[in-house]
């Protein structure tokens, strides 16, 4: 009896291993044939604009300051691996023509080009640029409150923290541009004696800020706003590079050296 039992138990346990097995290979596999009809320099059919390369693994933009970007196409499916996944459904593939669906669900007609002459644009841009003002920024305010004066100094400084920001190009692809965030320092001073002084980082903002704002935006600029009985008023301006979305935090120095934040 035990012996029928064993060998019971053993033929299920090959079966389970089996349907294992299956379920690993049930995973959708990606369309090499289609990977490699894809490979070249494609323009938009209506402007004959470049609209990417696609070398081996990559998709390559024209825009300089846009980062290449991993793809693969699975079930008529074209994926752009970034920092969030994006899919294109295509809507139709041959060896000169691609078109696809965008975000939108506008469909894209491209074609491939033969010039080699546009393999300038990408060997140019093989070094992504990165966008911002990459100079440091210094401004001095002086100011009276009472009797006593104020000399209020602010650098910007720009660092090599890069914040990429994603966008959509003509298109309607996404894609991630790339930007250097900056140090404020500010510093106040009554007479000889320093009252304050503080680097302060897009991280310092992050109890006043929303992080998925903050993660895809700079530390901009400082500015003066006014002077009162609780002390000098700065703006700190936090925004996303081109973009009008922005926040304004209001930062006090207090006379004592102290230092408070609020949202304005």
């Amino acid at each position: 009896m035990n012996k029928y039992l064993n060998i019971l138990l053993l033929s299920v346990f090959v079966f389970c291993g089996c349907a294992d097995r299956n379920t690993d290979n049930s995973k959708p596999e990606e369309d090499k044939a289609a990977k490699q009809l894809l490979q070249g320099v494609w323009l938009n059919e209506d402007d004959e604009e470049v609209a990417f390369r696609a070398k081996g693994d990559t998709i390559y933009y024209p825009d300089m300051t846009s980062l290449p970007v991993y793809f693969s196409i699975i079930d008529d499916t074209l994926f752009l691996q970034g920092t969030n996944v994006a899919k294109y459904p295509i809507v139709k593939q041959a060896e000169h023509i691609f078109q696809f669906q965008n975000q939108n669900g506008e469909v894209v007609h491209l074609v491939k080009t033969a010039d080699k002459s546009y393999l300038s644009l990408f060997i140019k841009n093989a070094h992504t640029a990165v966008l911002n003002q990459n100079q440091v920024i210094k401004s001095d305010t002086i100011v009276n409150y009472g009797q006593e004066r104020y000399h209020c100094y602010v650098q910007i400084n720009p660092t090599t923290y890069k914040v990429v920001k994603t966008a959509y190009n003509d298109e309607g692809v996404e894609v991630e541009n790339v930007y250097f965030d900056n140090i404020i320092h500010l510093a106040v001073y009554s007479g000889q004696n320093k009252l304050f002084s503080k680097d302060f980082r897009k991280s310092d903002f992050c109890k006043l800020v929303p992080g998925r704002f903050l993660s895809q935006a700079i530390l901009n600029d400082m500015e003066f706003s006014s002077i009162d009985g609780n002390g000098i008023h700065y703006d700190a301006i936090i925004n996303i590079p081109d973009s009008p979305s922005s926040y304004l935090v209001e930062i006090i120095v207090g006379y004592q050296g102290t230092l408070k934040m609020v949202i304005k």
